[in-house]
């Protein structure tokens, strides 16, 4: 609770004049909707998904091919559905931009996105091996934050297992790190603007891109 109460007092004031990014309601009509998400109908739709976000849903690091390095794609499985569900929505009405998933997720219905959801989440999350490298100082900035750069803990909206809540926060353990780390980053410098109230712009512009490969390395192998 002490944690919480940190948070809300850190980012309430630099927040106060921002707005949500995303067009999504948490109704409880939408909820009931990713809730009853059709599982059947989401493995068929993830068929096409496999080709780049993995058969599991583990997602595929970052790779180098003939010179040229190939983004991360993330991992989905055992995402909050909500919260994949928020992505593809997003996606489909230009709250958020990509090159691919915008044309894939225009062709997707309200109900197509939720089975999907549904689905993802069914899965195990990825586990991976541990990165074998010190983690002190990501371990601190997930359990206790920095009050002084206005850092409250990741595990206040995360969970101390990286495990996601409900809504619009991910889950985090067994993501791939390199694409934590470009999401962060695209945070940090504006790319990506659909996160609501700007909570994580106004955290990702207070992390240096040390500590961002550091929380990525430790919650990518996180179990």
């Amino acid at each position: 609770m002490k944690h919480l109460l940190l948070a809300v007092a850190l980012l309430a004031p630099l927040a106060s004049h921002a707005g949500p990014a995303s067009n999504i309601a948490w109704t409880p009509e939408t909820l009931s909707l990713v809730k009853k998400g059709d599982l059947n109908k989401g493995k068929s739709l993830a068929e096409s998904c496999q080709s780049c976000h993995g058969a599991k849903g583990e997602g595929i690091a970052a790779e180098n091919r003939d010179g040229e390095t190939i983004p991360a794609i993330p991992a989905l499985a055992g995402q909050i559905a909500t919260y994949t569900y928020k992505q593809l929505r997003d996606y489909f009405d230009g709250s958020r931009s990509h090159d691919s998933m915008t044309a894939i997720a225009k062709g997707l219905g309200e109900q197509d996105a939720a089975d999907l959801a549904a689905w993802f989440a069914s899965l195990p999350m990825p586990q991976h091996k541990a990165a074998g490298q010190s983690s002190a100082r990501a371990e601190k900035m997930v359990s206790q934050g920095d009050g002084k750069r206005i850092l409250p803990p990741c595990s206040v909206c995360h969970g101390s297992r990286g495990q996601g809540e409900k809504m619009d926060i991910p889950a985090l353990a067994g993501q791939q790190a390199d694409y934590f780390a470009s999401t962060l980053l695209a945070y940090k410098n504006g790319e990506r603007h659909n996160d609501v109230y700007s909570r994580m712009r106004l955290i990702a512009q207070q992390l240096s891109e040390a500590e961002i490969k550091e929380l990525a390395s430790f919650y990518q192998q996180l179990k």
